[in-house]
């Protein structure tokens, strides 16, 4: 993925991470991910917001928000070291883990809070601590 390009909207507006969000898109439908556990990812958008966001409009992105994209993203990415087998990489998401207490590190992420996103991002962090 390319890196995060910010751009503005009229006079003394924040910038809006359109690639932060049109990437964060792309890796839910690699990971096959309906669009409410997208909004619980996000962190619970209004729906409204949500579509607006998916449709590329120009809207402000909470920094919640973007953190979140972020800890999305060093996951697929992390998964994509560790995995050669891209197809591999994207189904880990949904497949039981014991470090999960046996849940899905999906299922883990859909706890909805930034906590989550990070133990995630934190366990695919160690296991690909070899090849970093």
């Amino acid at each position: 993925m390319r890196s995060a390009r910010h751009h503005t909207t009229p006079a003394n507006a924040a910038p809006i991470p359109i690639d932060a969000l049109r990437g964060f898109f792309l890796i839910m439908e690699a990971w096959g991910i309906s669009g409410e556990e997208a909004r619980v990812l996000l962190g619970a958008p209004a729906e409204r917001t949500y579509y607006a966001w998916r449709n590329g409009s120009g809207v402000r992105v909470p920094a919640d928000t973007l953190r979140r994209i972020g800890y999305i993203a060093g996951i697929y990415k992390a998964l994509q070291i560790v995995y050669a087998d891209p197809q591999l990489a994207d189904i880990w998401i949904k497949r039981p883990n014991k470090a999960f207490g046996d849940q899905s590190p999906l299922d883990r992420m859909l706890g909805g809070d930034v906590v989550d996103l990070a133990a995630v991002r934190t366990y695919l962090d160690a296991a690909r601590a070899p090849w970093s």
